[in-house]
Order: structure tokens, then sequence, then C-alpha cells
């Protein structure tokens, strides 16, 4: 009887954790991310101020390629861009975003974002009149912390 009982706890044990694993993994579906930025950010049709902004997928199945950008707690939407896939060549755990050096008088555009542990990112469309300058312009990729958390991107390129 004791076994019977210990295979029905296991089992009801195991069903209980399945039904959670999809709420212990909703972050990761929309690839919320958290970043901090030091000076002004372009990314296309708008320019984000110094300052703390969630980039999460919008909430649609049909199409990952749709990123939203929110205040740092998510009560404003600053911007919603599109993007395609683009692939970077090492896997590491931590966001990974590419910029485009400009000109002083102009802020750094945004090229580029990787959520943690993926090898599949987001590359950010500007129109056609932008494209070319800013892929004249592609700066070294940016790597943020490996918590995740808060990571706190300075634009001069380097991580802090």
């Amino acid at each position: 009887m004791n076994l019977r009982r210990s295979f029905v706890g296991a089992v009801c044990l195991i069903l209980a954790g399945v039904a959670f694993l999809p709420v212990a993994r909703a972050e990761e579906g929309n690839q919320a991310t958290k970043l901090e930025f030091s000076e002004p950010v372009e990314v296309p049709g708008a320019v984000l101020p110094a300052g703390t902004y969630w980039f999460v997928l919008l909430d649609n199945q049909g199409d990952r390629n749709i990123v939203q950008i929110f205040s740092a707690d998510r009560s404003k939407l600053y911007a919603t861009v599109f993007t395609v896939p683009t692939e970077r060549t090492q896997l590491t755990g931590r966001t990974e975003i590419k910029f485009a050096e400009r000109p002083h008088s102009r802020p750094e555009a945004l090229l580029k974002w990787y959520y943690p542990g993926l090898l599949t990112g987001h590359e950010f469309l500007y129109p056609k009149s932008e494209e070319r300058e800013l892929r004249l312009d592609a700066k070294q990729d940016v790597v943020t912390n490996p918590m995740n958390v808060a990571p706190s991107v300075a634009i001069s390129g380097a991580s802090s």
C-alpha cells in the first residue's frame, strides 16, 4: 500500500511541475530584457533618452519579429519596431547588443539585440535611407552582465 501511495504522490508531483513550467519560463518567452543607457540611443523611428528600458517581444505567436520598447516601469510604450532574425557566432548566457557608431551630433543607433542563451537575435529594420550609413558604421558587439536583471550598457561600447 505504501508503494502505491508513493507512486501516486510522485505522479502528482510531476504533473504539478509540468503544469507550472510555462509560468516559470514566461519572461523567456517574450525575451523581456531590462537595459540602461547612459546616453540617448536611436531605434527605428525614435530616439530614446538616456535611461532604463524594457525590450519585449510583442505577444504575437505568428510573428516573433516585433519588439516593443517600454519605460523602466513598463507604463509607457516608446516604440514598436520591426526586426529580422540574425545569428551570432557564439552562444552566451548574457544579453548582447550591437550599435552603429554615429557622428558626435547624432545618437548611436541600436542595430542588433540577442537574448541570453539564444543564437538567434533581432536585427532592427531602419529606413533604406539610413540602412547603408548604419552598416558602414557598425560597431563591435556589447555584452551586458550575466544576471540579465538590469544590464547597464554604456553607449561608448563598454559594458558597465
